[in-house]
């Protein structure tokens, strides 16, 4: 069927980056605590594409900046123009002067201000050690800007030599280098990363061993629970995604669990995936954000979006990739135990979080303004505001769907090391994907007919839900449909038999699901009130659980059928839960049931109790949720 081509420069950067290639970037800062602010500069050798450019223009927000060399040549012909667009910031426009060559170093010396969006300063009252301040960086998708000027697009990547100059242990998205240099902490990166890859921490953070190639980093109170947590996994999820791909290109693979405030579950960040505390679970069922961010390492970090547009490239491909990790491990855990089926239970435990999966898009779709494959950020749209499950999701059932068509994984899988190894180093668009394809189906006939019938533009730029509902296996979800379809049968008679015991085999995904769909299947009404006392008493695990997956599907069920108000216990526990996680996935969705099921007044008061303690990005989602 028809592709339409729309091609375009990323919409998202004021720069000017069609016009230039960056050879490495050097960033040179100082940590101030004190002021909560970085300091330093940063240094671009580049070349220009054409002869006779007349000038660089940079993305910068709310930058000082304060000195620009050419060349080591001090320059004042730069200006920051006005802010068109309030989520783009600033461009910085250098001029160049006349007699440069077009290989050149820029210089910028600056700071950042206390509107930084990208930085997290914490009090060392806030933190869990209590023993020193913290710092941490959150540059997707465009905050890298806030932080040093830069082309502030993933079209462009470049190699990095990161030093920082502070008093507490550092570490950034590079290879630690063993010494310091000139006192500094100092980080090389030699695999090309694009400017939202930058990141730093700081503070009292202590690690250990987790594998072979990887440690936990946190601060000391959590750092035991953090090595259990983890140290089970990780070198098998990269083993098998080096089987499934190729080797892993980036030597180490660390992690570093920061304090709650951290607005996602993960950000892979190379060499030191940043993830949330709420991972923590202590039963090993958060693992996977663990697989999401280290697939990451291909999709993402290694072949990258050409700009935010095409977002879902970098994340629909990181949850298949995911999957795909997951099953394997469920299938080799099957076969070790002397199950014949194993690789059936690899591909059920596949399905099956791709079931969860789709009830998460299902709910996105309802819920965003942004539901098409490939967006429109045009007119400055904010890539933050057009954040959702839809990308991972959305994109994943893309990839399903052509694995699918194209005759399973048997047929599809020779393709993924081709795809990565063939776009590795660059960024690229939805159409550089589907050439890819093309090319290297082209040898069998059968394959390029299935690929004509496809749908593209429908799969690209509608709205809403795929075009093509998928087929997933229900084995491991039928138990948590039953026993849902088994309560709203019983509640419709008013008589209710039900103990822990129906839920005691359950893993952390079946809490989950059972929980979607029973509240799937309810409708307001005085039953439903005496349904959820019912289940409060039959399953007060559920009331108990820490784990925030359980706890944020528990805590909608009850509320939006529980007739509470803002004086019940419960409710005010759930509130006081949202001034702990600073996880968008929980508390967006927590401030949104607040405000349509207990009252507007409410969620507000209860969002100004607790805006401080949250990231500068969930401070912005959170309040333009709450319309403030």
């Amino acid at each position: 069927m028809k592709l339409t081509r729309k091609i375009r420069l990323d919409p998202s950067t004021n720069s000017n980056y069609a016009e230039f290639n960056v050879k490495h970037a050097t960033l040179d800062i100082k940590v101030h605590f004190d002021s909560k602010k970085i300091a330093g500069k940063v240094i671009y050798k580049l070349s220009a594409k054409r002869p006779n450019t007349t000038e660089i223009i940079l993305d910068s927000s709310y930058l000082e900046i304060v000195k620009i060399w050419i060349n080591d040549l001090p320059t004042d012909n730069y200006k920051l123009g006005a802010r068109k667009y309030s989520a783009l910031g600033n461009a910085l426009s250098i001029a160049l002067p006349t007699t440069y060559n077009d290989d050149f170093t820029l210089t910028i010396q600056f700071a950042t201000t206390s509107q930084c969006t990208a930085l997290q300063f914490l009090d060392r009252e806030a933190t869990d050690g209590k023993t020193a301040p913290y710092l941490f960086s959150q540059c997707q998708p465009i905050h890298a800007r806030s932080m040093f000027p830069c082309f502030d697009t993933p079209a462009v990547k470049s190699s990095y030599t990161m030093l920082a100059d502070s008093s507490y242990f550092t570490l950034m998205s590079g290879r630690l280098q063993e010494a310091k240099k000139d006192g500094k902490w100092h980080f090389e990166q030699p695999v090309p990363i694009p400017s939202y890859l930058v990141a730093i921490a700081s503070g009292d953070i202590e690690s250990e061993p987790i594998g072979p190639r990887s440690r936990i980093y946190s601060e000391k109170p959590g750092l035991q629970n953090c090595k259990w947590e983890f140290e089970q996994d990780t070198e098998n999820f990269i083993k098998i995604a080096e089987k499934l791909i190729f080797e892993y290109e980036w030597l180490k693979f660390d992690a570093l669990v920061l304090p709650s405030s951290f607005p996602y579950g993960g950000m892979e960040n190379p060499n030191i995936t940043f993830v949330t505390p709420t991972l923590i679970s202590k039963d090993r069922s958060q693992v996977k954000v663990m697989a999401h961010e280290l697939a990451h390492s291909w999709s993402g970090n290694l072949v990258t979006n050409s700009s935010w547009e095409h977002f879902w490239l970098n994340e629909g491909w990181t949850v298949y990739l995911e999957r795909r990790i997951l099953g394997r491990v469920a299938a080799a855990n099957a076969k070790e135990d002397g199950r014949s089926n194993y690789e059936e239970v690899g591909e059920q435990t596949r399905h099956f979080a791709s079931i969860i999966g789709w009830n998460a898009l299902v709910e996105s779709c309802k819920a965003s303004n942004f539901t098409s494959l490939i967006w429109d950020l045009s007119n400055g749209a904010d890539p933050d505001a057009a954040f959702s499950r839809i990308p991972y999701e959305k994109g994943f059932n893309f990839i399903f769907y052509l694995e699918t068509i194209l005759g399973g994984t048997k047929e599809f899988d020779p393709f993924i090391p081709h795809y990565f190894k063939q776009f590795q180093y660059k960024s690229l668009d939805s159409f550089e994907f589907i050439d890819a394809l093309y090319d290297f189906f082209k040898k069998d006939s059968k394959k390029k007919e299935i690929l004509d019938s496809v749908d593209w533009d429908t799969w690209l730029y509608e709205e809403g839900l795929p075009p093509v509902l998928p087929q997933f296996d229900t084995t491991l979800a039928d138990e948590c449909y039953k026993l849902a379809n088994k309560w709203i049968e019983q509640s419709s008679r008013g008589n209710y038999d039900f103990s822990e015991v129906d839920i005691a085999t359950f893993d952390s995904s079946q809490h989950v699901l059972f929980l979607e769909t029973l509240e799937g299947k309810l409708a307001k009404s005085d039953n439903t009130v005496d349904l959820v006392g019912q289940l409060q008493r039959a399953y007060p695990f559920y009331s108990q659980s820490s784990n925030g997956e359980v706890k944020s599907r528990w805590s909608s069920l009850t509320i939006k059928f529980g007739n509470f108000s803002s004086s019940d216990e419960s409710i005010e526990l759930f509130a006081n839960w949202l001034g702990t996680v600073g996880r968008m996935k929980f508390v967006r969705p927590g401030y949104r049931l607040l405000r349509d099921y207990v009252s507007e007044e409410f969620a507000i008061s209860t969002f100004r109790r607790f805006e401080k303690s949250y990231h500068p990005i969930c401070w912005a989602m959170v309040k333009s949720d709450l319309k403030l």
